[in-house]
């Protein structure tokens, strides 16, 4: 685990050390003055002078003393600062390496491993796994450097001016160190069971921040109030558990640090009562005495900053194997070596294709697939819920691995691409339509970030996106708030369209993309799709037979097993499934065909209301924050 994380410290390497070597130093001069304050008071009473001579300690007189103790701790606190600086650049790189390093390997993970974690536990490790390891590692650098340190010399200084009543320092250690991995031992697993708890309380808020109009809509404020109330409860219940126990940390130093001082003021003065002999060449006096009660006050000081770092330390190395985890879990789908960088054309085989998502699942998704879809065809696929329509078209771009028989692009196995090649030659416009904050033009790019003005327009005029953008008052620079909340869902699918239109694939798919459009738009995205990319393969995902019926073949799915596969006329009549589907539809469409049921340019709209409509063309409502979501 330490081996791991310490990859992440790289170019901070030389702060690292710097910030202990400068606590090395710091030490030796802290632990210092105290003998010389013993030299200067044992010199006083001597009766020195103002002013000595420079040539031994004998002849050194106040101003002397003074002078060096003046610069032995300007010098402790140049040592102090350094250090500190040190410590806090190598704290921070090291921190913001270890997010890159989990960030960069996260983007290589699959969708398998993505379930495998959950997205609110990545969130949680890259936040607050990593600020505990951050903390640890600044006082690993610094305190834990200084504690030991200041308690070696302490006692060696300590040893030299009390002798053998030194001892009771040494002895309290053990004991001390016993009672400290007890609490470590208790709350280790109290910790564990925290993180978890985390997890499970920004799952809650992720939910509930992304789901705010269903929540809204349903008025279910109080019901998700009350489960995020449960979550942080349990967390709070826990924590409370592992602080309570960590609440020892504080009272047994108390007690160690005052029983010392106090058995050290009882038998030294005893001893300089009873003038008994010491070892070690010490002599004890109220002098030596002073300066020994200093020197156990810093062993002990040490021993509570020992006790703070020993509690950081127990709170992060739950952190630190969460982590771990992440950096040394490999990605599931990764490109081979030798990996094919081109992909000849557009055609699909799925030979004898079986495929789960977990090696433990009983039932396949997708069993007993064999397709063959010639480049530039254009395929519609039909099915119920759950028949696994997207579990078929994720194997084309190698979202997942099948788990027998084999996928083919343009006549090669799919895992024997390269990974970016592929996905390249294959755009997805997914059922889940993601916008991101900033302009169309950053969105749309996001295709192809060297795309010029005129192939955007192209591509939004393909996609029917054009003319509502040329609505709004910024046109193609209008903003696009997080998640496209200030566009419809209607204009969020043509956007999503116009970005994969704009890689120029050899295969498109798209996975119920315009359910959210009007069956008047949706005819028109497909006829530009004939006329301007003929040479492309086109897979489309619908649930409306309208959407595909003059697709060159269409595929029926029922329980992850193709029904059946033919065009449209062969369809309709010979398989119940494709039957049933289409005349349940066009019952619907003949209350729509009704003219006063129809919109103001008299065509049906399956999706869109007229609301939704009047919010898209009203560029009042746009890219303002309070666009429709009417047909979303």
């Amino acid at each position: 685990m330490i081996k791991t994380l310490a990859k992440s410290i790289r170019e901070y390497k030389l702060p690292t050390i710097l910030s202990p070597i400068f606590v090395t130093f710091e030490v030796i001069l802290e632990c210092l003055l105290p003998f010389v304050i013993a030299e200067l008071v044992g010199a006083i009473k001597d009766g020195v002078n103002m002013w000595g001579e420079w040539s031994s300690w004998q002849t050194l007189g106040v101003g002397q003393y003074a002078l060096i103790l003046v610069i032995m701790s300007l010098l402790s606190l140049a040592c102090g600062a350094l250090a500190g600086l040190f410590c806090a650049k190598a704290s921070a790189g090291f921190a913001r390496n270890l997010r890159k390093d989990m960030y960069y390997k996260i983007q290589d993970f699959s969708f398998e491993n993505i379930d495998k974690f959950s997205t609110p536990s990545l969130v949680t490790r890259m936040t607050t796994d990593v600020t505990n390891v951050q903390m640890s590692f600044m006082m690993l650098i610094r305190v834990a450097v200084r504690s030991p340190l200041m308690m070696i010399f302490s006692a060696v200084m300590a040893f030299v001016m009390g002798g053998n009543l030194a001892w009771i320092f040494v002895c309290v250690i053990p004991p001390l160190a016993f009672i400290l991995f007890l609490i470590m031992w208790k709350t280790l697993p109290l910790f564990r069971r925290l993180f978890r708890k985390y997890d499970d309380l920004n799952e809650s808020i992720q939910e509930n921040v992304a789901g705010i109009r269903v929540v809204k809509s349903y008025v279910r404020e109080d019901y998700e109030k009350k489960k995020f109330n449960k979550a942080a409860t349990e967390l709070q219940t826990d924590f409370t558990k592992a602080e309570r126990i960590l609440a020892w940390n504080n009272p047994v130093m108390q007690f160690f640090f005052y029983g010392v001082l106090s058995a050290v003021l009882f038998i030294g003065s005893y001893l300089i009562l009873e003038n008994v002999p010491l070892g070690f060449g010490a002599t004890l006096n109220s002098e030596s005495i002073s300066q020994l009660i200093v020197y156990g006050m810093q062993i002990l000081m040490s021993l509570m900053m020992f006790s703070m770092i020993f509690a950081m330390i127990t709170m992060s190395i739950e952190s630190s194997r969460r982590i771990c985890e992440v950096l040394a879990e490999e990605p599931t789908i990764k490109s081979p070596e030798n990996a094919v960088k081109e992909v000849e054309d557009g055609s699909i085989d799925f030979e004898n294709v079986n495929f789960k998502y977990s090696s433990t699942a009983e039932k396949y998704v997708l069993e007993g697939i064999d397709l063959h879809i010639s480049s530039g065809e254009t395929i519609g696929i039909i099915g119920g819920t759950g028949s696994s329509k997207t579990s078929l078209v994720n194997l084309i771009s190698r979202l997942y691995d099948v788990t027998e028989g084999a996928v083919k692009v343009g006549g090669r196995d799919v895992r024997e691409y390269d990974l970016e090649v592929l996905r390249n030659a294959v755009s997805v416009v997914l059922q889940k339509n993601e916008l991101f904050s900033g302009s169309i033009k950053e969105n749309l790019r996001w295709g192809n970030p060297n795309a010029t003005d005129e192939e955007l327009i192209d591509a939004c005029r393909l996609a029917q996106a054009d003319e509502f953008i040329q609505t709004f008052p910024d046109k193609y620079d209008t903003h696009i708030e997080q998640g496209g909340t200030n566009v419809s869902g209607g204009q969020k699918q043509r956007l999503c369209i116009a970005r994969a239109l704009l890689k120029k694939p050899r295969i498109l798919i798209l996975d119920d993309s315009t359910s959210a459009v009007d069956t008047h738009t949706d005819a028109l995205i497909r006829k530009g799709f004939r006329e301007y990319i003929p040479s492309t393969t086109k897979i489309i995902i619908a649930q409306r037979t309208s959407s595909v019926e003059d697709a060159d073949r269409i595929i029926v799915l029922d329980g992850g097993k193709i029904n059946a596969v033919g065009t449209h006329e062969e369809l309709l009549g010979t398989n119940e499934i494709y039957t049933e589907v289409y005349n349940t539809q066009n019952k619907g469409a003949k209350v729509e065909d009704d003219p006063s049921t129809q919109g103001e340019n008299g065509s049906s709209n399956q999706t869109e209301n007229d609301s939704s409509n009047q919010t898209e063309n009203d560029p009042s409502t746009q890219a303002d924050g309070k666009g429709g979501e009417a047909d979303e």
